[in-house]
């Protein structure tokens, strides 16, 4: 298992979610294998052509991550995902409020006296998101991923029809 790969907590949680291959097209990719390679994708931004080997063929990725983007399975997977953790407790929804509209007060304005503080760099040892649940942590790669679908229909919709 590479850095960034699903854990097997996040794998089990994810399985049942996932849609059932009618393997009419031959020998199917293994689902884990395929995800691991899009969620390296989303995470380093690297072109589908140059995803490593233990990914399996490019080309099996990039189909998966575009069947699922246009039949919807990435929004499904997302919302169920979350569902169950929202019923398991599990997540903590926090409101944000737009602070435009909130003033300052009068003695407010001005410039600071003193100097800002040094920032504080990270240990080596130090274990990033140690306090996510597996499911947190799913939640939020899987956010990621819809979030690229997402943009990609957005500059799709938006560009200029080709001709050949």
């Amino acid at each position: 298992m590479g850095r960034g790969d699903l854990t097997d907590a996040e794998w089990e949680r994810l399985r049942p979610f996932l849609p059932v291959s009618n393997r009419r097209c031959g020998r199917c990719r293994d689902h884990r294998q395929v995800i691991d390679g899009i969620l390296h994708r989303v995470r380093t931004g690297v072109q589908w052509r140059d995803l490593p080997e233990r990914f399996g063929p490019w080309k099996t990725v990039y189909g998966r991550h575009r069947l699922w983007s246009v039949n919807g399975t990435w929004e499904r997977l997302l919302q169920q995902v979350q569902a169950a953790a929202d019923a398991a407790g599990e997540i903590d929804w926090d409101i944000s409020v737009d602070s435009t509209i909130v003033r300052a007060h009068q003695n407010a304005a001005g410039a600071r006296t003193d100097p800002p503080s040094a920032p504080v760099s990270k240990g080596a040892d130090e274990v990033e998101h140690q306090d996510e649940t597996p499911c947190q942590s799913l939640v939020a790669r899987l956010v990621g991923v819809v979030l690229e679908v997402r943009a990609g229909v957005g500059r799709a919709a938006g560009s200029p029809a080709k001709s050949t």
